[in-house]
């Protein structure tokens, strides 16, 4: 099967992605700074680690022994989870982290330390997502069997509840990736010809896999149930609690960055084509939000601005605030939209707002009365 590809429209407004590169480059010229980490990031690189580490060392040395001490170290291992994912390897996979691959390679690898498997995660973020952002079936993250997340989807009755068990399926995120998505995106992969683009074959990939998961199993269940003084069923409890508060918060960031009321959703042609330039096209699938709140962009890897990320992914998030007033000039100068909230409430509001609708059906109820 052929590797999946949508084509952009080159003829549409290909200045203001020209200028707005020129601008960009030309900031960091004018400070005279690396588009790469700096101190700060590293600091949060440290801290975010730890985050993770330390709570789960405490649990495996016995400093922490009692139920509910446990509980409250894996809580703290569930921030690290998102934590990690939102503000290390995001980068690194991406490659923005640093100029040496190797340090790239490195950091990336980290996902498997918390449950997932990088090269999956490259594929469906770097190539699929990016690449194709909310374009139906090819933007995997608007894709799953329990809800609908794109009015190019396909209406089922099932959905009518959707912004009520939404939240409990989010949680489920990290979870899943531990038992089954992993294996089951890996073998949909190798069908479609994506895996050859990372480098690897399916058994090598296969069994990469399958080693990863071993030793995070075995470091994180099995041996704290063969050592720890309390129940298998109460350490797994834990665990399951650790990795729902991880996939909540990943979930809370990416949904309300692209799936919101504001935002777009595309269906490619019979000739796999969509009428956008491939930077338009991400000004109309995506948004940002709560970028005034210092602490928020700090602790999710700079992903509210998730408008200057899918624009210039290959650059460290810690520039991506003093980056969005560039952006956003240029966007109201070229009369191209700049879609954001003033509050991660406000943008979370509005992600189940259309979750809602879609759901019900008032989506297409209303669709339909504009175009009647």
């Amino acid at each position: 099967m052929s590797v999946p590809v949508v084509k952009f429209n080159p003829n549409d407004q290909p200045e203001f992605f020209a200028e707005l590169r020129k601008r960009v480059n030309q900031y960091f010229k004018d400070k005279n700074i690396s588009k790469q980490a700096n101190l700060a990031m590293k600091v949060k690189t440290a801290f975010m680690i730890c985050l993770y580490t330390i709570p789960l060392v405490l649990i495996l040395t016995g400093v922490v022994s009692s139920l509910w001490g446990i509980y409250g170290m894996m809580a703290l291992m569930g921030f690290g989870i998102a934590g990690i994912g939102l503000a290390i390897m995001h980068d690194a996979n991406h490659g923005a982290y640093s100029k040496n691959q190797t340090v790239n390679k490195a950091l990336g690898y980290i996902l498997n330390y918390v449950g997932g498997y990088h090269i999956n995660w490259k594929i469906q973020h770097n190539v699929l997502h990016h690449s194709f952002t909310n374009v139906q079936d090819f933007d995997e993250d608007i894709e799953t069997a329990v809800m609908r997340f794109a009015p190019t989807q396909p209406w089922k009755p099932s959905y009518r509840f959707q912004a009520y068990y939404a939240t409990f399926f989010y949680g489920l995120m990290t979870f899943y990736w531990v038992i089954s998505k992993d294996i089951e995106q890996l073998i949909r992969y190798q069908k479609k010809g994506l895996l050859s683009g990372q480098g690897l074959s399916f058994g090598k990939a296969m069994a990469e896999l399958i080693f990863n998961k071993l030793w995070y199993i075995g470091l994180t269940v099995v041996l704290p149930i063969m050592i720890l003084d309390i129940t298998w069923w109460q350490y797994l409890l834990g665990f399951f609690m650790m990795h729902f508060i991880g996939g909540l918060l990943l979930a809370f960031i990416f949904q309300p960055a692209h799936v919101v009321e504001e935002t777009e959703f595309y269906h490619a042609d019979e000739n796999g084509s969509v009428d956008n330039h491939w930077a338009i096209h991400q000004m109309r699938t995506t948004a940002n939000f709560a970028n005034d709140n210092i602490f928020l962009s700090w602790f999710v890897g700079g992903l509210n601005f998730q408008i200057e990320h899918h624009l210039f992914p290959n650059i460290c998030h810690i520039h991506y605030k003093a980056l969005s007033p560039i952006v956003k000039a240029t966007a109201e100068e070229f009369n191209v939209p700049y879609n954001q909230h003033k509050t991660w409430y406000g943008a979370l509001k509005s992600h189940y707002s259309l979750l809602n609708d879609l759901g019900t059906g008032a989506y297409d109820k209303r669709v339909a009365a504009a175009t009647a």
